[in-house]
C-alpha cells in the first residue's frame, strides 16, 4: 500500500489548516496506525479509578491504543500498571475486566508467575533453564512494569512513550477540572459505582470528542427530546420543582444564545472547559444539608467556589470528558478509523447525600445510555457523517465560526460557547503531537 503519511510529517501537518481539517483525519486507516504508534503514545491517557482496585491483588485491564495494560493495587496499597503479557510467549496474564488475581499473577498457558509488582517468582521445570541465557535477557525478568504513570487525585493518567511532555506541563490548569469533581465530596474523595455505560460507535474517536464542544447541534438534532419534554412540562410554573429527568433534559432546548453565553476556555495541548459562565448543570435543585457539609468541609469562599462552578464539559484531551455536577465522566477509547468505544461512569461523593449519586446516574442513563432519548440522536448522525465524508467534491470539513486570523498564538483564551476554537485547539494538539514523534524518528 502507498504510505500517503508515514515518515512524511509535513504532509500529516497539512491536514489540519487554521479554520479547516482534512476528511482523512477521520477515515484513513493508515493515520489511525500512525496515531496508535506516535499520538497516543506522547500523550497522557486516563486508565481508570483507584477506587476499581480497592484491595490487594485487584486489577482492572485496559487497552490503551492497542497495548493490554493491567492496573493492580499492591500489597503496601501502592497501584503498578503493567503490560498484560507473560515474558514467556506474551499470553496475556488477566483476561477478564477486573477481578483480584490473589498475590500473584500466573499465566494460564505454562503457569510461569509473577508478583503483583511484575518480578518474576517461578516457573516449572526450572531445571530446564540451567546454563541458558533466560535470566540475562527480556524474559527472565518478569513482566513489563510502565514507567509512566502518575495518580492524581485517583485519577490514573499513562503515557505510554518514554518521551513526551511531564503530566503537569500537559494538563496544567485543565487539572482544577479534576479538582471540581473531587472536591465536591465533603471527604474529598470520590468512589465509581453503578457501573459503565459503553457504547461502541461506528465513527472516528474525534468526531465524537469534538462533538463534546459543539453547543450548536443540541437545538437541531436534540429538538425531538427537548420538545416532547417541554409538552410534558407544560402548564408548570417556573418555580415548580421539576423531577430529575425533566431538571436534566429541559436545558438542551435552552436556544442558541444561552449557549453562546456559556462561554469557554481553551487551554494549550487541546485541552478544553465549556461553560464557564454557566451550563446546562447550573441550576439543579439545591440540596441545603449537603451545602452545610461541603462549608464544614472546605469553608464558606470554597465550598461556594466549588459549588457554582458547574461547567458542561471539560475535556482533558484526548480521552477524557468530566461533568463535575452531575459527577460523571466520559472515556473515549479508538477502536478503529471507524469505530470507537465511549464508556460513560458515574461517581459516588463520599460523604455527600445519595441525591448526588442518583444524579450522576439518572444524567448517564437519560443522556448517555446507547438506548436514551438523545443518544442515539447524536449516534445516527456520527455515523452518517462518517458515510457522507467520502462523498466526492469536498475533502474538507469546516471548522470556520468565530475564526479570527492569528488565534493559534494564544493558547489560552476564554471565548463564547459557540466559537469552534474549542474544537480547532483540539485539532492543532494532534497535529503537534502527530509531527512530533514523526520528526523525532526521521
Amino acid at each position: 500500500m502507498f504510505d500517503r503519511y508515514r515518515g512524511r510529517p509535513d504532509a500529516v501537518r497539512a491536514l489540519v489548516q487554521d479554520d479547516r481539517v482534512h476528511r482523512d483525519l477521520y477515515l484513513s486507516e493508515e493515520l489511525f496506525a500512525l496515531e496508535r504508534e506516535q499520538f497516543f503514545a506522547a500523550t497522557w491517557n486516563y486508565l481508570g479509578h483507584a477506587s476499581q482496585v480497592p484491595n490487594a491483588g485487584d486489577y482492572l485491564t485496559q487497552d490503551i491504543a492497542g497495548r493490554p495494560l493491567v492496573m493492580v493495587r499492591q500489597p503496601d496499597g501502592g497501584l503498578k500498571v503493567l503490560y498484560n503479557r507473560c515474558a514467556h510467549k506474551g499470553t496475556q496474564l488477566v483476561s477478564d475486566p477486573c477481578g483480584n488475581t490473589g498475590k500473584f499473577f500466573r499465566c494460564p498457558y505454562h503457569a510461569w508467575t509473577y508478583r503483583l509488582d511484575g518480578a518474576p517468582l517461578a516457573l516449572p521445570l526450572k531445571a530446564g533453564y540451567g546454563g541458558t541465557q533466560l535470566r540475562q535477557c527480556e524474559s527472565g525478568r518478569g513482566m513489563v512494569t510502565l514507567a509512566n504513570v502518575v495518580v492524581y487525585r485517583d485519577f490514573v493518567f499513562v503515557r505510554l512513550s518514554e518521551a513526551g511532555p511531564s503530566f503537569e506541563d500537559y494538563f496544567g490548569d485543565v487539572l482544577q477540572a479534576i479538582d471540581n469533581l473531587v472536591d465536591r465530596s465533603p471527604e474529598g474523595r470520590l468512589v465509581v459505582a453503578g457501573g459503565a455505560m459503553r457504547n461502541i460507535i461506528h465513527c472516528n474517536w474525534k468526531m465524537y470528542l469534538e462533538n463534546i464542544n459543539d453547543t450548536v447541534h443540541p437545538m437541531s438534532t436534540h429538538e425531538s427530546a427537548t420538545q416532547a419534554a417541554n409538552q410534558l412540562w407544560a402548564g408548570h410554573g417556573p418555580d415548580d420543582p421539576k423531577p430529575m429527568a425533566m431538571e436534566q433534559i429541559l436545558p438542551f432546548g435552552a436556544g442558541y444564545d444561552f449557549f453562546d453565553r456559556m462561554g469557554g476556555r481553551v487551554l494549550a495541548n487541546g485541552h478544553s472547559v465549556l461553560g464557564v459562565n454557566f451550563s446546562i448543570h447550573s441550576n439543579y435543585a439545591q440540596v441545603p444539608e449537603y451545602e452545610a457539609a461541603m462549608t464544614a468541609a472546605h469553608g464558606v469562599e470554597r465550598a461556594a467556589d466549588i459549588l457554582q462552578r458547574s461547567p458542561q464539559n471539560a475535556v482533558l484531551f484526548p480521552s477524557l470528558a468530566a461533568k463535575g455536577s452531575p459527577q460523571a465522566i466520559r472515556v473515549i477509547r479508538p477502536l478503529a478509523a471507524d469505530r470507537t468505544l465511549v464508556e460513560a461512569w458515574a461517581f459516588r461523593p463520599a460523604g455527600a447525600p445519595d441525591l448526588l449519586f442518583e444524579r450522576s446516574l439518572t444524567y448517564n442513563r437519560l443522556v448517555f445510555s446507547p438506548m436514551s432519548i438523545v443518544a442515539h440522536d447524536d449516534v445516527a448522525l456520527f455515523e452518517s457523517m462518517q458515510q457522507g465524508l467520502r462523498a466526492d467534491g469536498n475533502e474538507w470539513i469546516s471548522l470556520h465560526r468565530d475564526h479570527r486570523a492569528g488565534e493559534a498564538d494564544t493558547p489560552v483564551q476564554t471565548v463564547n460557547g459557540t466559537n469552534e476554537i474549542l474544537m480547532r485547539n483540539q485539532f492543532r494538539a494532534w497535529a503537534h503531537f502527530m509531527t512530533q514523534g514523526m520528526e523525532a524518528v526521521a
